[in-house]
């Protein structure tokens, strides 16, 4: 299969894939039965990602690091920093 091929049967794909989404918020806003509502939510938490747990441990130090210098009241004002970094904005 070609790529021009490829593209376009992923496209129809794709809209496939719109059209049963729709097609189920359709049917999700009419439903009345709180049990399936119920596993619907609960589907959608075990499939959501905190980005806390996306982030690299580094980057993690360091926003703890930043959120403890903050109780320290170790901060500098807004306008010093816009002041600063002007050139690059």
């Amino acid at each position: 299969m070609t790529h021009k091929i490829r593209y376009f049967a992923r496209k129809i794909i794709d809209m496939d894939i719109q059209a049963e989404k729709l097609r189920l918020i359709e049917w999700l806003a009419g439903l009345n039965d709180t049990k399936i509502l119920y596993e619907f939510i609960t589907l959608k938490k075990k499939k959501e990602v905190d980005w806390w747990d996306e982030i690299s441990a580094e980057e993690r130090a360091e926003i703890e690091e930043g959120l403890a210098q903050a109780d320290r009241g170790e901060l500098i004002p807004h306008e010093e920093v816009m002041a600063k970094f002007k050139k690059w904005l």
